[in-house]
């Protein structure tokens, strides 16, 4: 069985949450689907990657570039790469 799309938010929804060049997430690593929901001005991210050698992290950046229809360079890790609560660096 193919596994589903992830949900993702319209990307201007997401872009007007960096503030300088910077994007405050919470992350689910190993869960059943990926998904990026904005709640209340929070990001949450839900990745299937288990947090074992950075993979959900590098999971992270993918998702999020892909929401933002950028390429997966141009968003990187900056802060809390141990941490639930991540910091991205968005360079749009």
């Amino acid at each position: 069985m193919a596994r589903p799309r992830a949900n993702l938010p319209e990307p201007a929804a997401l872009r007007a949450l960096i503030r300088d060049g910077s994007l405050c997430v919470r992350v689910t690593p190993g869960a059943r689907v990926e998904c990026i929901t904005v709640e209340e001005g929070c990001v949450q991210i839900k990745v299937r990657a288990k947090p074992q050698g950075g993979a959900a992290n590098e999971a992270v950046c993918l998702l999020v570039a892909r929401a933002l229809g950028e390429a997966g360079s141009r968003v990187r890790l900056l802060r809390g790469a141990t941490s639930r609560d991540k910091v991205l660096q968005v360079d749009v």
